[in-house]
C-alpha cells in the first residue's frame, strides 16, 4: 500500500474562504482571468464534447459551472448525468464517460465481499493514476418540515437516533431538552434518505460514526443503513421531505434551500452552528489531506468541535485521468475544469447553496489541473 501524505490546511484556510465569500456578497464584474486561476478565455477554447456523470450533490453548481463555459466557449459541450456518485464512479471506470463526480474519493482498499479496489480500477482504465480533485464544497442539511417550528437545535446523538428509529415523534424529550421554548407536535417523525447510491449517504454516515458512535454503529457507506422510507437522488429526497409534514432528510444546502425547508442547526460540543458559509470554511480548515502529489483527497474531520463549524459536509471532487488516451478529450477537460476550480466561478456558488474552496485547496487544485495532460 502507498503510504500517503498527510497535510493539515492551515487556518488561514478558513480566513480566505471568509474573504472570497464577502468578495462574492459585493458582487464582481470583473471577469478577467488570472493565469492558471481564472475563467475561461474566449481566445484559448477548445472545442469538442465531454460526458461527465455522478454527484446529484453537486448537480446544481456544474451546471452553473458548464453554462459559463460555454457561454465563452460557444464551440464545447459539456453533458452532465447527475446518476450518483456510485453511479458515476462505474461508469468512469467502464470507460464511459470522460469524468466522474463522487461526493467521496476512490477507494484505496476494496469493499467487503468484493476484489474490487476503485482507485486501482480506475487507474487501469486510465493507463495512467486517476485523479480526485475537489471542486464543490458542499455543506450537507439536516433538512425538516415541522410546522410551527422555525428553530430547531440537533445533537449528533438526537440525529443518530432520529434517522435509525430510535426517537420518532417530534415532541420526544430527547429533541425538546435541547430546543428549550420550541412548540414541538405530538407527530410522527417521517425519514427520508436516498434510495440511490449516493456519496451524500456515505458522508452524512461518517458524520454520525464520528460524532455519536453509540448511537450509530453502522459503517459509513453509499447505501443507506438507517430507517425510513427512501427516494432517488437528491431532489428526491427534498421533494418529499417539502409535501410531507412531519418530514426530515438529509440533503445538500442548494437542495434545503430551493425548497425552503427548515435547516436544523448543529451542536457538535461547542454550541448550536448555523449552516453558513462561513462555518463550513471553519470545517474545511481543520480537513488534512490524504494521497501522494496532485492525486488529492480530503479527510473531514465530523466530529470537530471548533466553535463556530458546521461539521455536516461534503466535497465533490472531479475524477479524472492524469493523462487522458485522447489528447483533445485531454484539453477539453484541463479548460472545463480551470473554469470551474476559478475563484470567481466558486464565488458563485455561495449564492445558489455551496461555498467555494478554500484558497489553500484552490492552490493545489489549480496546480493539479495544469498538470493534466
Amino acid at each position: 500500500m502507498k503510504t500517503q501524505s498527510r497535510q493539515r490546511f492551515a487556518s488561514i484556510t478558513g480566513v480566505a474562504l471568509v474573504g472570497v465569500l464577502a468578495l462574492s456578497a459585493c458582487g464582481s464584474d470583473n471577469n478577467a482571468a488570472a493565469p492558471g486561476n481564472g475563467a475561461a478565455n474566449a481566445a484559448d477554447c477548445p472545442t469538442g464534447t465531454l460526458n461527465g456523470e455522478g454527484s446529484s450533490a453537486q448537480k446544481n453548481a456544474i451546471e452553473q459551472a458548464i453554462s459559463d463555459f460555454q457561454a465563452t466557449c460557444s464551440g464545447a459541450t459539456i453533458n452532465y448525468n447527475p446518476t450518483g456518485s456510485g453511479a458515476g464512479i462505474k461508469q468512469f471506470i467502464a470507460g464511459q464517460v470522460n469524468f466522474a463526480g463522487s461526493d467521496s474519493a476512490l477507494k484505496d482498499v476494496a469493499k467487503a465481499g468484493s476484489p474490487s479496489i476503485e482507485q486501482a480500477d480506475a487507474d487501469k482504465t486510465c493507463g495512467s493514476p486517476a485523479w480526485n480533485l475537489p471542486m464543490v464544497t458542499g455543506p450537507i442539511a439536516v433538512a425538516y418540515n415541522v410546522k410551527g417550528v422555525d428553530k430547531l437545535i440537533m445533537t449528533p446523538s438526537v440525529t443518530a437516533k432520529i434517522f435509525n428509529g430510535v426517537i420518532t415523534t417530534w415532541n420526544d424529550p430527547a429533541i425538546a431538552a435541547i430546543n428549550p421554548g420550541a412548540t414541538l407536535p405530538a407527530e410522527a417523525i417521517k425519514v427520508f434518505f436516498r434510495s440511490d447510491e449516493s456519496g451524500t449517504t456515505e458522508n452524512f454516515t461518517k458524520y454520525l460514526h464520528a460524532a455519536a458512535a453509540a448511537d450509530w454503529a453502522a459503517d459509513p457507506a453509499k447505501k443507506w443503513s438507517g430507517k425510513g422510507e427512501g427516494k432517488e437522488k437528491s431532489a428526491g429526497v427534498a421533494n418529499a421531505v417539502k409535501s410531507t409534514e412531519g418530514g426530515i432528510t438529509y440533503a445538500e444546502w442548494s437542495y434545503a434551500k430551493d425548497n425552503k425547508l427548515g435547516i436544523a442547526q448543529i451542536d457538535n460540543g461547542a454550541g448550536p452552528v448555523e449552516l453558513t458559509g462561513e462555518a463550513v470554511g471553519k470545517a474545511v480548515a481543520v480537513a488534512t489531506q490524504s494521497g501522494t502529489g496532485n492525486n488529492i483527497k480530503l479527510q473531514l474531520d465530523y466530529a470537530t468541535k471548533e466553535a463556530g463549524a458546521y461539521p455536516i459536509l461534503l466535497v465533490t471532487y472531479e475524477i479524472v485521468c492524469s493523462k487522458a488516451k485522447d489528447p483533445a478529450k485531454a484539453t477539453l477537460v484541463k479548460a472545463f475544469l480551470k473554469s470551474f476550480a476559478a475563484a470567481d466561478e466558486q464565488a458563485k456558488l455561495q449564492a445558489i447553496g455551496y461555498a467555494p474552496l478554500p484558497s489553500a485547496v484552490q492552490t493545489k487544485v489549480a496546480s493539479a489541473i495544469e498538470a493534466l495532460s
